[in-house]
C-alpha cells in the first residue's frame, strides 16, 4: 500500500504525477504554466485526465539562472496553497532538493517532497517525517543541483542505484517518515549518460523486487532524445513506448507531461497484467 495525503493505493495501481512547472524557464514548456491562472488551468486539466498527483516545481533541473531559496519559495508555496484549497483531494508534491523550501511548501498544505537530487539536504527528509509528509528517494549520481553528467561510470548503475535509493529510503524511515509513504526513484538523466538511463530501465524489475514504490520520471528526457535523435518537441512516443516497459516491469508513480495519453498506456498495461477490466467488452458477445 501506498499512502500519500489522503489517498492510498493499491501496489497494482498504476499512479500518474503531474508535471506543473513555476518556472519561466522549463527545458519542456519554456514557461508555460509560470504564471498562476495557466498553471491553475494544467491542474485542473490534468487532474481530469486522470492525474492523481500534481508535482510542482519552482526550479528548472538543468543549468540555468540561479534561483534563491526565497524566489523559490515565492515561486512556489502560496501556488501550493491554493491548489489545497481547489483540490483538497489531489496528493501534491513539490520538487525540491531544499529544505527550507520543503518546509514552507509543507506547511502551505504540500503531501510529498519529491528529491530529484538525491539526499544532497539532508534535512529534507527530516522535515517530510516533521511534517508527516512523503518523499521521494532518488539517485543522482552525486550530482550536484542543476548540473549535468560528464563522463560518470559505474561498475554497475543498477548496483549503484539500489544501494543510494535504499540507505536514503531506510534513513527517512528511521528519522519517521512512514514507510508506506517512500518512493525510490531511479533518477533517470540525473548523473547518468543514455547508456545508463537504459540499463536502468531494462533492470527495472531490481528495483521493484526491494518492495518499496517505484516513481519514473521520463517524460521528454534526453535519453529518450537521444535514443531515438529526436529533439523535445517530438520524444511523446519514445517516452510512452518507456512508460509501457517500466509499468509491466512494475513500476508504480509516473512523472508526466502528457496524461491523457499517460493514462492510456497505463490502462492498457493494467488490463494486459489482468489488474483491470475493459472498459468496454463486447466482442464476440453479441
Amino acid at each position: 500500500m501506498l499512502r500519500l495525503g489522503r489517498r492510498e493505493f493499491a501496489s497494482h495501481e498504476r499512479v500518474i504525477m503531474a508535471i506543473v512547472n513555476r518556472t519561466p524557464d522549463s527545458f519542456y514548456d519554456q514557461g508555460a504554466t509560470f504564471r498562476d491562472e495557466l498553471a491553475l488551468a494544467r491542474v485542473e486539466q490534468a487532474v481530469a485526465e486522470g492525474a492523481a498527483i500534481i508535482d510542482i516545481g519552482g526550479v528548472k533541473a538543468g543549468p540555468g539562472e540561479e534561483v534563491s531559496a526565497e524566489e523559490e519559495v515565492r515561486r512556489t508555496a502560496g501556488f501550493v496553497a491554493e491548489v489545497r484549497r481547489r483540490f483538497p483531494d489531489v496528493v501534491i508534491s513539490v520538487d525540491t532538493w531544499r529544505h527550507e523550501v520543503g518546509e514552507a511548501v509543507c506547511e502551505a498544505g504540500a503531501d510529498v517532497l519529491n528529491d530529484a537530487w538525491g539526499g544532497v539536504d539532508p534535512r529534507l527528509a527530516e522535515v517530510a517525517a516533521r511534517y508527516g509528509a512523503g518523499l521521494v528517494c532518488t539517485h543522482a549520481g552525486g550530482s550536484e543541483p542543476r548540473t549535468r553528467p560528464h563522463r560518470v561510470t559505474y561498475d554497475d548503475v543498477m548496483a549503484d542505484i539500489l544501494d543510494v535509493t535504499l540507505r536514503l529510503a531506510e534513513r527517512a524511515v528511521e528519522l519517521g517518515v512512514e514507510r508506506e509513504s517512500v518512493m525510490i526513484d531511479p533518477g533517470h538523466d540525473f548523473g547518468k549518460n543514455t547508456r545508463h538511463s537504459l540499463e536502468a530501465t531494462r533492470r527495472l524489475g531490481e528495483m521493484v523486487a526491494t518492495g518499496w514504490p517505484v516513481l519514473v520520471s521520463l517524460s521528454n528526457k534526453d535519453f529518450v532524445g537521444e535514443t531515438l535523435d529526436r529533439p523535445v518537441k517530438e520524444r511523446v512516443v519514445g517516452t510512452l513506448a518507456t512508460t509501457a516497459v517500466s509499468a509491466w516491469l512494475g513500476a508504480q508513480v509516473y512523472r508526466v507531461h502528457e496524461v491523457a495519453e499517460t493514462r492510456q498506456v497505463l490502462d492498457m498495461v493494467s488490463s494486459i497484467a489482468g489488474d483491470r477490466e475493459p472498459a468496454v467488452a463486447r466482442r464476440g458477445l453479441a
